[in-house]
């Protein structure tokens, strides 16, 4: 892999990573919520969703899925269906404040622990960058230390880009801020995921066509 490869790759992570979505939704819920230790087990677990589709992507997924319509249209609708399921219970909270104040540590990291892991498994969006953008410089990595950049270069700009969202949101000013308004910032949240999960259902539905 040349260094001209590896640098359009980073900023396909970065421009990738920095795009809004229900992603940085979910870090910003467990930051304001749980505080930065839970945001930055939230960013880093999502992180390593997102190794396993470089990973899965490099032994052939990209491939499997486009020669299998119906294998990747179950895959995008169980993503939509998750969330949309998001968006419904952030719509059901009325606030976060007073999670952080009555759940357990430990349970809370480990809820934001599957939350990250998971928000990136099903996410249409990330399976869709995956299939047509980071497919393309698979043919790219064709020695050991080209598949270790393909591997690791996704997964550490996803991960040091939400931990830089989580410490940032989680420094006192903002948080008092954010936390007033933590009901309100569920309801938005919500209303995007299900946005989100609708467009997905209608970009597919129109394809189909």
């Amino acid at each position: 892999m040349t260094l001209t490869i590896w640098l359009s790759l980073l900023l396909i992570c970065l421009l990738g990573a920095a795009s809004p979505g229900p992603s940085l939704a979910m870090v910003m819920r467990h930051t304001l919520s749980r505080g930065a230790v839970a945001g930055l087990i939230c960013a880093w677990a999502h992180a390593i969703g997102i190794a396993l589709y470089a990973l899965l992507t490099l032994i052939g997924l990209a491939l499997a899925l486009q020669q299998s319509p119906v294998l990747f249209n179950a895959l995008t609708l169980a993503g939509a269906g998750y969330l949309g399921w998001l968006g419904w219970q952030a719509l059901q909270s009325n606030g976060t404040s007073q999670t952080y104040a009555n759940k357990a540590q430990a349970v809370s990291y480990w809820r934001a622990a599957t939350d990250g892991l998971a928000i990136s498994l099903f996410n249409p969006k990330i399976l869709l960058f995956f299939l047509a953008l980071f497919s393309q410089f698979v043919t790219a990595a064709d020695k050991h230390t080209g598949r270790i950049l393909l591997l690791a270069t996704p997964a550490l700009v996803d991960g040091l880009w939400y931990s830089l969202i989580a410490l940032t949101l989680s420094r006192p000013d903002i948080v008092s801020r954010l936390r007033h308004h933590s009901a309100l910032i569920d309801k938005l949240s919500g209303i995007v995921l299900i946005l989100l999960a609708l467009r997905v259902v209608y970009t597919l539905l129109t394809a189909t066509e």
